[in-house]
């Protein structure tokens, strides 16, 4: 009983849409209807600007961080459990039971997810996510090669239980899934870059 309710826990929390929040309470409009549609911090960077992205980001990754938290102290550190609740919390934030069940790619609540799960196996794809997109100047890009390589990671650093491998490569797939749309872009050279500063007008 006490491992249904980390996940259902896992999923309310995920299904916070913070991006759609910040975005609604700082200048009133719906961030849906602008960009790329999605709630993540992304789109709420280049639609709306640093300040409500950087709040994104942080909120949708503690968000991951606390889904499996609250999932270990309610099921004694169960890696299945805790495992489960990681995946949940992600299913949460791309699935919102409060935003009709259309949501983000769910990259920063696996990053929190998995940063409390395998500390180390998500720092250090997180190094790949950063080189990749001082490369090539696309997120996304960043987002998949970091997600494709984090099973491995796992294995070879951790050697943890197979729950927690198995989660890491549904992980894997469900990020790479979410960002089909922008494969597609990346073949095609029409993918938008990543622009942290202002334009000088």
């Amino acid at each position: 009983m006490a491992g249904l309710l980390a996940l259902l826990v896992a999923y309310l929390i995920g299904s916070i849409p913070f991006g759609y929040l910040m975005v609604k309470l700082s200048t009133g409009k719906d961030v849906r209807n602008a960009g790329s549609g999605n709630i993540g911090a992304t789109n709420v960077l280049r639609t709306t600007g640093r300040a409500p992205a950087v709040a994104t980001l942080l909120l949708d990754i503690a968000k991951g961080y606390l889904a499996v938290w609250i999932s270990a102290e309610l099921t004694s550190h169960d890696p299945m459990w805790m495992s489960a609740a990681a995946l949940a919390v992600m299913a949460g934030h791309a699935f919102p039971v409060f935003l009709k069940f259309k949501g983000g790619k769910a990259v920063a609540s696996f990053i929190g997810a998995f940063l409390y799960l395998t500390t180390v196996p998500l720092l250090a794809v997180l190094i790949v996510f950063v080189i990749t997109v001082a490369a090539t100047r696309h997120i996304s890009a960043g987002s998949i090669l970091a997600a494709g390589t984090f099973p491995l990671g796992v294995w070879l650093i951790l050697h943890p239980p197979a729950a927690v491998v198995v989660a890491s490569l549904i992980a894997r797939g469900f990020i790479v899934y979410r960002h089909k749309a922008n494969i597609e872009r990346l073949r095609s050279g029409t993918e938008s870059l990543f622009i942290w500063k202002k334009r000088r007008r």
